[in-house]
Protein backbone atom coordinates (compact mmCIF):
# COMPACT_ATOMS: atom_id res chain seq x y z
CA UNK A 1 0.00 0.00 0.00
CA UNK A 2 0.92 3.82 -0.62
CA UNK A 3 1.14 5.23 3.22
CA UNK A 4 2.23 8.18 3.35
CA UNK A 5 2.98 10.40 6.77
CA UNK A 6 3.57 6.42 8.00
CA UNK A 7 6.98 5.41 9.34
CA UNK A 8 9.40 3.00 7.79
CA UNK A 9 8.88 0.75 11.21
CA UNK A 10 5.05 0.44 11.21
CA UNK A 11 5.66 -0.21 7.47
CA UNK A 12 7.95 -3.25 8.55
CA UNK A 13 4.71 -4.33 10.56
CA UNK A 14 2.21 -3.95 8.41
CA UNK A 15 4.33 -6.31 5.56
CA UNK A 16 5.34 -8.90 7.97
CA UNK A 17 3.23 -11.89 6.85
CA UNK A 18 -0.42 -12.81 8.17
CA UNK A 19 -0.38 -11.89 12.06
CA UNK A 20 -0.38 -14.54 14.45
CA UNK A 21 -2.18 -15.36 17.63
CA UNK A 22 -0.77 -15.09 21.26
CA UNK A 23 -1.22 -18.45 23.09
CA UNK A 24 1.47 -18.79 25.15
CA UNK A 25 3.54 -18.28 22.14
CA UNK A 26 3.15 -16.58 18.97
CA UNK A 27 1.33 -19.48 16.47
CA UNK A 28 -0.97 -19.26 13.39
CA UNK A 29 -4.47 -20.13 13.74
CA UNK A 30 -5.52 -23.93 14.15
CA UNK A 31 -8.34 -23.65 10.78
CA UNK A 32 -4.93 -21.82 8.92
CA UNK A 33 -7.44 -19.53 8.46
CA UNK A 34 -7.08 -15.51 7.57
CA UNK A 35 -8.81 -12.17 7.42
CA UNK A 36 -7.99 -8.77 6.55
CA UNK A 37 -7.98 -5.83 8.49
CA UNK A 38 -8.94 -2.81 6.19
CA UNK A 39 -7.81 0.64 6.36
CA UNK A 40 -11.34 2.48 6.74
CA UNK A 41 -10.13 5.60 4.56
CA UNK A 42 -9.46 4.11 1.57
CA UNK A 43 -11.29 0.35 1.72
CA UNK A 44 -7.64 -0.93 0.97
CA UNK A 45 -6.22 -4.04 2.86
CA UNK A 46 -4.22 -2.61 5.20
CA UNK A 47 -3.12 -6.14 6.76
CA UNK A 48 -3.94 -10.00 7.23
CA UNK A 49 -3.93 -11.66 10.42
CA UNK A 50 -4.66 -15.35 11.40
CA UNK A 51 -8.42 -16.16 12.20
CA UNK A 52 -8.85 -17.14 16.10
CA UNK A 53 -12.24 -19.59 16.35
CA UNK A 54 -12.88 -21.79 18.91
CA UNK A 55 -10.27 -24.58 18.92
CA UNK A 56 -7.67 -21.49 19.65
CA UNK A 57 -10.05 -19.75 22.34
CA UNK A 58 -9.82 -23.22 24.01
CA UNK A 59 -6.07 -23.89 23.56
CA UNK A 60 -5.79 -20.24 24.88
CA UNK A 61 -8.05 -20.52 28.00
CA UNK A 62 -5.51 -23.85 28.59
CA UNK A 63 -2.49 -21.61 28.40
CA UNK A 64 -3.91 -18.91 30.60
CA UNK A 65 -5.37 -21.66 33.70
CA UNK A 66 -1.49 -22.82 33.11
CA UNK A 67 0.04 -19.93 34.16
CA UNK A 68 -2.42 -18.65 36.51
CA UNK A 69 -1.25 -21.85 38.27
CA UNK A 70 2.20 -21.64 37.67
CA UNK A 71 4.78 -19.02 37.34
CA UNK A 72 2.04 -16.48 37.44
CA UNK A 73 0.94 -17.08 40.71
CA UNK A 74 4.36 -17.07 42.10
CA UNK A 75 5.41 -13.77 40.90
CA UNK A 76 5.23 -11.21 44.10
CA UNK A 77 3.10 -8.34 44.05
CA UNK A 78 5.89 -5.74 43.39
CA UNK A 79 7.54 -7.81 40.54
CA UNK A 80 4.02 -7.72 39.06
CA UNK A 81 4.62 -3.77 39.41
CA UNK A 82 7.63 -3.98 38.01
CA UNK A 83 6.62 -5.82 35.07
CA UNK A 84 3.47 -3.68 34.09
CA UNK A 85 5.71 -0.85 34.83
CA UNK A 86 8.20 -2.22 32.53
CA UNK A 87 5.24 -2.54 29.81
CA UNK A 88 4.26 0.76 30.60
CA UNK A 89 7.98 2.47 29.51
CA UNK A 90 7.70 0.32 26.61
CA UNK A 91 4.54 1.52 25.18
CA UNK A 92 5.66 4.88 26.21
CA UNK A 93 8.84 4.40 24.18
CA UNK A 94 7.27 3.21 21.02
CA UNK A 95 4.08 5.53 21.16
CA UNK A 96 4.76 7.69 18.21
CA UNK A 97 5.02 3.65 16.09
CA UNK A 98 1.45 3.16 18.11
CA UNK A 99 0.01 6.62 17.56
CA UNK A 100 0.37 5.57 13.76
CA UNK A 101 -0.93 2.21 13.71
CA UNK A 102 -3.98 2.93 15.79
CA UNK A 103 -4.87 5.88 13.65
CA UNK A 104 -4.35 3.50 10.29
CA UNK A 105 -6.30 1.21 11.45
CA UNK A 106 -9.14 2.94 13.19
CA UNK A 107 -9.04 5.80 10.96
CA UNK A 108 -8.88 8.43 13.60
CA UNK A 109 -6.86 11.30 13.42
CA UNK A 110 -3.39 11.47 15.05
CA UNK A 111 -3.31 14.01 17.05
CA UNK A 112 -6.11 12.00 18.90
CA UNK A 113 -3.97 8.99 19.12
CA UNK A 114 -0.97 10.35 19.76
CA UNK A 115 -2.90 13.03 22.57
CA UNK A 116 -5.22 10.85 24.06
CA UNK A 117 -5.03 7.05 23.22
CA UNK A 118 -1.12 6.56 23.85
CA UNK A 119 -0.66 8.54 26.59
CA UNK A 120 -3.41 7.34 28.52
CA UNK A 121 -3.09 3.45 27.83
CA UNK A 122 0.53 4.55 29.34
CA UNK A 123 -0.91 5.92 32.08
CA UNK A 124 -3.47 3.08 32.80
CA UNK A 125 -0.85 0.47 32.82
CA UNK A 126 1.23 3.10 35.25
CA UNK A 127 -1.72 3.38 37.60
CA UNK A 128 -2.64 0.24 38.42
CA UNK A 129 0.67 -1.04 38.62
CA UNK A 130 0.75 1.24 41.78
CA UNK A 131 -2.18 -0.96 43.47
CA UNK A 132 -0.28 -4.61 42.79
CA UNK A 133 0.79 -3.86 46.60
CA UNK A 134 -1.90 -2.32 48.08
CA UNK A 135 -4.44 -5.23 47.74
CA UNK A 136 -4.91 -6.11 51.20
CA UNK A 137 -7.97 -7.64 53.58
CA UNK A 138 -9.28 -6.59 57.03
CA UNK A 139 -9.02 -7.72 60.48
CA UNK A 140 -12.65 -8.62 61.67
CA UNK A 141 -14.20 -7.88 65.19
CA UNK A 142 -16.32 -10.83 64.78
CA UNK A 143 -18.48 -11.37 68.26
CA UNK A 144 -19.49 -14.91 67.57
CA UNK A 145 -18.82 -16.99 70.40
CA UNK A 146 -15.05 -18.19 71.67
CA UNK A 147 -11.71 -16.84 70.40
CA UNK A 148 -11.10 -15.73 66.52
CA UNK A 149 -8.55 -14.56 64.18
CA UNK A 150 -10.95 -13.75 61.52
CA UNK A 151 -9.63 -11.92 58.80
CA UNK A 152 -10.55 -11.34 54.96
CA UNK A 153 -7.83 -11.55 51.97
CA UNK A 154 -8.45 -10.59 48.19
CA UNK A 155 -7.44 -13.35 45.70
CA UNK A 156 -7.68 -13.20 41.82
CA UNK A 157 -10.82 -14.11 40.32
CA UNK A 158 -8.41 -16.00 37.76
CA UNK A 159 -8.93 -16.51 34.08
CA UNK A 160 -10.45 -13.19 32.32
CA UNK A 161 -12.15 -12.98 28.86
CA UNK A 162 -11.61 -9.96 27.74
CA UNK A 163 -13.84 -8.26 24.53
CA UNK A 164 -12.48 -4.78 23.49
CA UNK A 165 -14.19 -2.73 20.90
CA UNK A 166 -12.82 -1.08 17.73
CA UNK A 167 -13.43 2.34 18.74
CA UNK A 168 -10.38 2.70 21.11
CA UNK A 169 -8.56 -0.62 20.84
CA UNK A 170 -5.16 0.08 22.73
CA UNK A 171 -6.92 2.62 25.47
CA UNK A 172 -9.75 0.24 26.12
CA UNK A 173 -7.36 -3.07 26.35
CA UNK A 174 -5.42 -1.43 28.87
CA UNK A 175 -8.26 -0.85 30.63
CA UNK A 176 -8.87 -4.62 30.87
CA UNK A 177 -5.39 -5.87 30.74
CA UNK A 178 -4.13 -3.55 33.42
CA UNK A 179 -6.43 -4.11 36.70
CA UNK A 180 -6.57 -7.91 35.79
CA UNK A 181 -2.73 -8.50 35.79
CA UNK A 182 -2.49 -5.86 38.85
CA UNK A 183 -4.89 -8.44 40.98
CA UNK A 184 -2.84 -11.34 39.71
CA UNK A 185 -5.20 -12.56 37.12
CA UNK A 186 -4.79 -13.84 33.40
CA UNK A 187 -6.37 -12.66 30.28
CA UNK A 188 -7.57 -13.98 26.98
CA UNK A 189 -7.82 -11.35 24.79
CA UNK A 190 -10.60 -10.96 21.64
CA UNK A 191 -9.56 -7.62 20.12
CA UNK A 192 -12.25 -6.57 17.28
CA UNK A 193 -11.82 -8.05 13.92
CA UNK A 194 -11.50 -4.74 12.71
CA UNK A 195 -8.47 -2.98 14.40
CA UNK A 196 -6.23 -6.05 16.13
CA UNK A 197 -3.05 -4.48 15.05
CA UNK A 198 -1.88 -2.62 17.94
CA UNK A 199 -3.33 -5.71 20.25
CA UNK A 200 -0.81 -7.66 18.32
CA UNK A 201 1.68 -4.98 19.13
CA UNK A 202 1.05 -4.72 22.84
CA UNK A 203 1.54 -8.44 22.90
CA UNK A 204 4.88 -8.15 21.48
CA UNK A 205 5.71 -5.30 24.30
CA UNK A 206 4.12 -7.86 27.08
CA UNK A 207 6.76 -10.21 25.63
CA UNK A 208 9.73 -7.83 25.77
CA UNK A 209 8.44 -7.10 29.59
CA UNK A 210 9.10 -9.93 30.53
CA UNK A 211 5.52 -10.94 31.24
CA UNK A 212 5.65 -14.97 31.26
CA UNK A 213 4.17 -17.10 28.56
CA UNK A 214 0.68 -17.20 28.97
CA UNK A 215 -0.52 -14.98 31.14
CA UNK A 216 -1.41 -12.54 28.49
CA UNK A 217 -3.09 -14.15 25.21
CA UNK A 218 -4.51 -12.53 22.16
CA UNK A 219 -6.91 -14.34 20.04
CA UNK A 220 -8.11 -11.74 17.31
CA UNK A 221 -11.43 -12.90 15.19
CA UNK A 222 -14.81 -12.80 14.48
CA UNK A 223 -17.66 -12.22 17.05
CA UNK A 224 -19.91 -15.18 16.49
CA UNK A 225 -16.96 -17.51 16.24
CA UNK A 226 -14.02 -16.47 18.62
CA UNK A 227 -16.22 -13.99 20.21
CA UNK A 228 -19.00 -16.22 21.69
CA UNK A 229 -16.63 -19.33 22.06
CA UNK A 230 -15.21 -17.45 25.07
CA UNK A 231 -17.99 -16.19 26.45
CA UNK A 232 -19.24 -19.66 26.42
CA UNK A 233 -16.45 -21.82 28.06
CA UNK A 234 -16.32 -22.73 30.99
CA UNK A 235 -12.49 -22.42 32.27
CA UNK A 236 -13.11 -18.40 32.12
CA UNK A 237 -14.13 -17.13 35.49
CA UNK A 238 -14.80 -13.55 33.83
CA UNK A 239 -15.60 -11.83 30.94
CA UNK A 240 -15.04 -7.99 30.69
CA UNK A 241 -17.23 -6.66 27.31
CA UNK A 242 -17.24 -3.17 26.02
CA UNK A 243 -19.29 -2.80 22.81
CA UNK A 244 -23.30 -2.78 22.12
CA UNK A 245 -26.12 -2.96 24.00
CA UNK A 246 -27.81 -6.07 21.98
CA UNK A 247 -24.06 -8.14 22.17
CA UNK A 248 -23.98 -7.00 26.21
CA UNK A 249 -27.49 -9.00 26.47
CA UNK A 250 -25.79 -11.78 25.07
CA UNK A 251 -23.32 -12.14 27.14
CA UNK A 252 -25.60 -12.02 30.23
CA UNK A 253 -27.28 -14.66 28.84
CA UNK A 254 -24.52 -16.87 28.22
CA UNK A 255 -22.88 -15.96 31.40
CA UNK A 256 -25.76 -17.76 33.36
CA UNK A 257 -24.81 -20.95 32.49
CA UNK A 258 -21.60 -20.95 34.61
CA UNK A 259 -21.95 -17.99 36.57
CA UNK A 260 -19.43 -15.95 35.21
CA UNK A 261 -18.80 -12.73 36.44
CA UNK A 262 -19.74 -9.92 33.90
CA UNK A 263 -19.10 -6.30 33.71
CA UNK A 264 -19.90 -4.55 30.46
CA UNK A 265 -20.05 -1.19 29.21
CA UNK A 266 -22.64 -0.88 26.77
CA UNK A 267 -23.74 1.98 24.66
CA UNK A 268 -25.15 5.56 25.62
CA UNK A 269 -27.23 8.53 24.05
CA UNK A 270 -25.78 10.99 25.84
CA UNK A 271 -27.22 14.74 27.31
CA UNK A 272 -25.19 17.85 26.57
CA UNK A 273 -26.93 20.51 28.42
CA UNK A 274 -26.35 24.34 28.04
CA UNK A 275 -27.80 26.84 30.15
CA UNK A 276 -27.51 30.98 29.51
CA UNK A 277 -25.55 31.43 31.84
CA UNK A 278 -22.36 29.52 30.46
CA UNK A 279 -19.38 30.55 29.33
CA UNK A 280 -20.44 30.79 25.49
CA UNK A 281 -16.64 30.87 24.74
CA UNK A 282 -15.77 27.74 25.92
CA UNK A 283 -19.14 26.14 25.21
CA UNK A 284 -18.82 25.93 21.21
CA UNK A 285 -15.55 23.75 21.69
CA UNK A 286 -16.59 21.78 24.32
CA UNK A 287 -19.86 20.72 21.81
CA UNK A 288 -17.53 19.83 19.23
CA UNK A 289 -15.67 18.06 21.27
CA UNK A 290 -18.43 16.08 22.45
CA UNK A 291 -19.86 14.92 19.47
CA UNK A 292 -16.89 14.89 16.00
CA UNK A 293 -14.52 13.62 18.45
CA UNK A 294 -13.22 10.42 17.14
CA UNK A 295 -15.76 10.50 14.21
CA UNK A 296 -18.33 10.55 17.30
CA UNK A 297 -17.50 6.77 17.70
CA UNK A 298 -18.16 7.42 21.06
CA UNK A 299 -20.06 5.50 23.47
CA UNK A 300 -20.17 8.83 25.67
CA UNK A 301 -20.89 11.06 22.81
CA UNK A 302 -23.22 13.97 23.95
CA UNK A 303 -25.24 13.41 20.34
CA UNK A 304 -28.48 15.02 22.16
CA UNK A 305 -27.72 18.83 22.61
CA UNK A 306 -30.39 21.04 24.76
CA UNK A 307 -29.85 24.41 24.24
CA UNK A 308 -31.76 26.94 26.26
CA UNK A 309 -33.91 28.75 24.25
CA UNK A 310 -32.19 32.33 25.22
CA UNK A 311 -29.11 31.36 23.52
CA UNK A 312 -30.06 29.01 20.94
CA UNK A 313 -29.58 30.49 17.77
CA UNK A 314 -26.22 32.31 18.96
CA UNK A 315 -24.83 29.22 20.13
CA UNK A 316 -26.04 26.68 17.14
CA UNK A 317 -24.83 29.34 14.34
CA UNK A 318 -20.89 29.20 16.21
CA UNK A 319 -20.96 24.90 16.21
CA UNK A 320 -22.72 24.62 12.64
CA UNK A 321 -20.03 27.41 11.13
CA UNK A 322 -17.36 24.90 13.29
CA UNK A 323 -18.91 21.59 11.80
CA UNK A 324 -18.80 22.73 8.48
CA UNK A 325 -15.20 23.88 8.72
CA UNK A 326 -13.92 20.63 9.57
CA UNK A 327 -10.94 18.65 7.59
CA UNK A 328 -11.83 15.44 6.67
CA UNK A 329 -9.67 13.01 5.99
CA UNK A 330 -7.11 9.77 6.57
CA UNK A 331 -6.27 9.68 10.54
CA UNK A 332 -2.22 9.48 9.93
CA UNK A 333 -2.53 12.74 7.64
CA UNK A 334 -1.33 15.42 9.77
CA UNK A 335 -3.96 17.85 8.58
CA UNK A 336 -7.08 15.88 9.25
CA UNK A 337 -9.46 16.96 12.26
CA UNK A 338 -11.46 14.03 11.17
CA UNK A 339 -11.35 10.48 9.81
CA UNK A 340 -13.56 8.03 8.03
CA UNK A 341 -15.99 5.95 9.95
CA UNK A 342 -14.85 1.98 10.73
CA UNK A 343 -16.68 0.53 8.02
CA UNK A 344 -18.66 0.75 5.24
CA UNK A 345 -21.43 -1.38 6.75
CA UNK A 346 -21.32 1.06 9.80
CA UNK A 347 -21.08 3.96 7.45
CA UNK A 348 -24.29 3.12 5.74
CA UNK A 349 -25.64 2.34 9.10
CA UNK A 350 -24.74 6.04 10.51
CA UNK A 351 -26.19 7.18 6.73
CA UNK A 352 -29.58 5.64 7.28
CA UNK A 353 -30.45 7.10 10.88
CA UNK A 354 -29.41 10.39 9.39
CA UNK A 355 -32.12 9.70 6.20
CA UNK A 356 -34.74 8.42 8.98
CA UNK A 357 -34.45 11.68 10.70
CA UNK A 358 -34.95 13.54 7.83
CA UNK A 359 -38.03 11.68 6.74
CA UNK A 360 -39.03 12.09 10.76
CA UNK A 361 -38.91 15.98 10.25
CA UNK A 362 -35.18 16.69 11.18
CA UNK A 363 -33.68 19.85 9.52
CA UNK A 364 -30.33 19.55 7.98
CA UNK A 365 -28.00 22.73 9.41
CA UNK A 366 -24.47 20.71 8.88
CA UNK A 367 -23.74 17.71 6.62
CA UNK A 368 -25.95 14.87 6.69
CA UNK A 369 -24.46 12.90 3.64
CA UNK A 370 -20.50 11.74 2.88
CA UNK A 371 -18.12 13.36 0.92
CA UNK A 372 -17.46 12.04 -2.38
CA UNK A 373 -14.15 10.30 -1.78
CA UNK A 374 -12.82 6.79 -1.22
CA UNK A 375 -13.14 5.30 2.32
CA UNK A 376 -15.97 5.63 4.90
CA UNK A 377 -16.54 9.15 5.43
CA UNK A 378 -20.01 10.73 6.79
CA UNK A 379 -19.60 14.74 7.14
CA UNK A 380 -20.06 15.83 10.39
CA UNK A 381 -24.24 16.44 11.11
CA UNK A 382 -25.88 18.66 12.69
CA UNK A 383 -29.81 18.47 12.72
CA UNK A 384 -32.76 20.03 14.81
CA UNK A 385 -34.45 17.05 16.13
CA UNK A 386 -37.28 16.28 18.59
CA UNK A 387 -36.99 14.08 21.19
CA UNK A 388 -39.15 11.18 19.88
CA UNK A 389 -37.23 10.61 16.57
CA UNK A 390 -35.28 7.88 16.26
CA UNK A 391 -32.08 9.89 15.58
CA UNK A 392 -32.65 11.26 19.37
CA UNK A 393 -33.40 8.29 21.20
CA UNK A 394 -30.91 5.72 19.62
CA UNK A 395 -27.22 5.66 19.50
CA UNK A 396 -25.88 6.46 16.15
CA UNK A 397 -22.23 6.19 17.35
CA UNK A 398 -21.12 8.48 14.53
CA UNK A 399 -20.40 12.36 13.51
CA UNK A 400 -24.23 13.39 14.28
CA UNK A 401 -25.69 16.24 16.94
CA UNK A 402 -29.33 15.99 17.55
CA UNK A 403 -29.92 19.97 19.10
CA UNK A 404 -33.15 20.66 20.76
CA UNK A 405 -34.17 23.59 22.16
CA UNK A 406 -35.17 23.95 26.05
CA UNK A 407 -36.59 26.28 28.76
CA UNK A 408 -37.30 24.73 32.31
CA UNK A 409 -34.54 22.96 34.37
CA UNK A 410 -37.01 20.30 35.48
CA UNK A 411 -38.12 19.39 32.54
CA UNK A 412 -34.75 19.31 30.82
CA UNK A 413 -33.69 16.80 33.48
CA UNK A 414 -36.96 14.96 32.66
CA UNK A 415 -36.22 15.26 29.13
CA UNK A 416 -32.39 14.14 29.33
CA UNK A 417 -33.00 10.98 31.12
CA UNK A 418 -36.02 9.91 29.07
CA UNK A 419 -33.60 7.39 27.24
CA UNK A 420 -33.17 3.44 27.96
CA UNK A 421 -28.86 4.86 28.76
CA UNK A 422 -26.88 6.78 31.29
CA UNK A 423 -23.21 6.12 30.35
CA UNK A 424 -22.64 10.39 30.20
CA UNK A 425 -23.57 13.44 30.30
CA UNK A 426 -22.67 17.26 29.79
CA UNK A 427 -23.74 20.61 31.60
CA UNK A 428 -22.71 23.81 31.10
CA UNK A 429 -23.32 26.70 33.50
CA UNK A 430 -21.65 29.11 35.77
CA UNK A 431 -23.93 28.91 38.37
CA UNK A 432 -22.65 26.30 40.65
CA UNK A 433 -25.64 25.14 43.01
CA UNK A 434 -27.53 24.95 39.50
CA UNK A 435 -25.16 22.75 38.01
CA UNK A 436 -24.76 20.51 41.14
CA UNK A 437 -28.50 20.29 41.26
CA UNK A 438 -28.60 18.84 37.51
CA UNK A 439 -25.65 16.46 38.12
CA UNK A 440 -27.28 14.93 40.63
CA UNK A 441 -30.59 14.68 38.95
CA UNK A 442 -29.19 13.20 35.95
CA UNK A 443 -29.01 9.13 35.39
CA UNK A 444 -25.84 8.98 34.12
CA UNK A 445 -22.40 7.45 35.60
CA UNK A 446 -20.25 10.40 34.81
CA UNK A 447 -21.60 14.46 34.73
CA UNK A 448 -19.15 16.72 33.23
CA UNK A 449 -19.59 20.61 34.34
CA UNK A 450 -17.97 22.74 31.90
CA UNK A 451 -16.38 19.99 30.12
CA UNK A 452 -16.46 17.19 28.13
CA UNK A 453 -15.35 13.76 27.48
CA UNK A 454 -12.88 14.20 30.58
CA UNK A 455 -11.03 10.98 31.73
CA UNK A 456 -8.14 9.55 34.12
CA UNK A 457 -6.95 6.45 35.21
CA UNK A 458 -8.31 7.07 38.90
CA UNK A 459 -11.74 8.42 37.80
CA UNK A 460 -14.26 5.41 37.47
CA UNK A 461 -16.05 4.41 33.87
CA UNK A 462 -19.52 3.20 33.63
CA UNK A 463 -23.02 3.63 33.26
CA UNK A 464 -26.70 3.51 34.57
CA UNK A 465 -29.25 1.65 33.00
CA UNK A 466 -28.89 -0.46 29.86
CA UNK A 467 -25.44 1.61 29.52
CA UNK A 468 -23.60 -1.21 31.47
CA UNK A 469 -22.73 -3.42 34.22
CA UNK A 470 -20.22 -2.37 36.79
CA UNK A 471 -17.18 0.26 36.73
CA UNK A 472 -13.54 0.17 34.96
CA UNK A 473 -10.79 2.63 36.00
CA UNK A 474 -10.27 3.90 39.31
CA UNK A 475 -9.82 1.82 42.45
CA UNK A 476 -13.40 0.16 42.27
CA UNK A 477 -12.60 -1.74 39.31
CA UNK A 478 -9.90 -3.78 41.59
CA UNK A 479 -13.56 -5.07 43.20
CA UNK A 480 -14.21 -6.67 39.58
CA UNK A 481 -11.17 -8.40 39.54
CA UNK A 482 -10.82 -10.32 42.95
CA UNK A 483 -12.50 -12.25 44.99
CA UNK A 484 -13.03 -11.90 48.57
CA UNK A 485 -12.33 -14.54 50.78
CA UNK A 486 -13.03 -14.71 54.66
CA UNK A 487 -10.89 -16.93 56.78
CA UNK A 488 -11.78 -17.82 60.68
CA UNK A 489 -8.97 -19.51 62.83
CA UNK A 490 -10.42 -20.76 65.94
CA UNK A 491 -7.81 -19.87 69.13
CA UNK A 492 -9.39 -21.48 71.59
Amino acid sequence: MDLPHVSATVREFIDKGPKKLLIGRWVESQSGEVFDSIDPSTGERLASIYQGDASDIDAAVQAARRALEGPWSRISPSERARLLWRLSDLIEENAHELSQLESLDTGKPLTETSMVDIPMTVDHFRYFAGWTTKLTGETLPVSFPGDYLTYTRREPLGVIGAIVPWNFPLMITSWKLAPALACGNTVVLKPSELTPLTAIRLGELCREAGIPDGVLNIVPGLGPKAGAALTHHPGVDKITFTGSTRVGREIVRASAEDFKRVTLELGGKSPNIVFPDADLNAVAGGIMMSIFFNQGEVCSAGSRLYLHKRIYDDVLSKVVERANAIRQGAGVDPGTQMGPLISEEHQNRVLKYIETGIEDGAKVLAGGRFPSKTGYFVQPTILEARDDMTVAQEEVFGPVLSVLPFEDLSDVIRRANRTDYGLAAGIWSRDVKKAVRVAHGLKAGTVWVNGYNLLDATSPWGGFKQSGIGREMGKVALDHYTEVKSVWVNLT
